[in-house]
């Protein structure tokens, strides 16, 4: 049986985090990251042995059991309803809630290829929603909390490479948006994150990628954009400027380049 989270007190309080999309990449560092703050942390992944690691590797760095190990596969979107309660019990309460996961199918120029289509909104867009819906019911209800998604730049135009996976990424922006809009006057924060390459699994044995930033970097601005209750933030700041000139660009000639 798994050993349950280190209890606070009153001298050691901790607030508490549920991470979806947490075993490799970006989300162990940014797991990595909360732990190292004082966070007590549900980790929440497909990936049983990665996620059993990290969470085992976190905890003797730590000393005490600041993390805990959820299996869920985005796909099965229906479980939500009975494991996010038995996080929030586990941890004793929620303060944070960050929506990281997300799959890119690559596909060629030429191709058209409905289920990986089909298979990246499931698990980008609709597994969000399974998520952030109820999440978001129980931080109006307590009238304060952090909600984050991990969306990215691919969402801010459509581009000619990737359409669904851009597409996913686009509906994940304008959700947390519209929630932004509803929650921040019940005392809810909401962050958009928009990362352009990062040093994963996604990026690995691509070429030429410019700007590329590490999973530990990266977290490292997540959080600071939490604590600063930042709206949107660009992963890293440079693309904030670069998105900005691509949104500028007419369809005429946008429709003509090659990414």
């Amino acid at each position: 049986m798994t050993a349950p989270f280190t209890q606070p007190t009153p001298l050691t309080p901790r607030e508490k985090a549920i991470l979806v999309g947490a075993s490799r990449g970006l989300g162990a560092a940014i797991a990595k990251q909360l732990a190292s703050e004082g966070y007590l942390i549900a980790l929440v992944s497909r990936s049983t042995e990665d996620l059993k690691s990290l969470s085992e590797g976190i905890n003797q760095t730590a000393g005490e059991v600041v993390t805990r190990e959820y299996f869920h596969d985005l796909k099965n979107s229906g479980e939500v309803e009975t494991l996010l309660p038995r996080l929030i019990s586990d941890l004793g309460g929620l303060d944070l809630f960050i929506f990281n996961s997300g799959i890119l199918n690559h596909t060629a120029l030429e191709e058209f290829n409905f289920a990986s289509d089909q298979e990246m909104i499931e698990v980008n867009l609709i597994g969000a929603l399974a998520w952030l819906n109820p999440v978001a019911k129980v931080f109006q209800s307590l009238g304060r909390g952090h909600i984050v998604g991990i969306s990215s730049v691919a969402g801010d135009r459509g581009r000619i490479l990737n359409p669904a996976y851009g597409a996913s990424k686009a509906g994940l922006s304008s959700i947390l948006e519209s929630y932004r809009n509803r929650l921040t006057r019940k005392g809810v924060h909401v962050l958009t994150v928009k990362p352009g390459f990062l040093d994963t699994d996604m990026t690995k044995g691509r070429t030429g990628l410019l700007f590329m930033t590490s999973p530990e970097d990266a977290a490292s601005q997540i959080s600071k954009a939490i604590r600063s209750g930042k709206q949107t933030v660009y992963i890293s700041p440079i693309w904030g400027l670069i998105m900005l000139v691509v949104r500028l660009i007419p369809s005429f000639i946008f429709r003509k380049l090659s990414f």
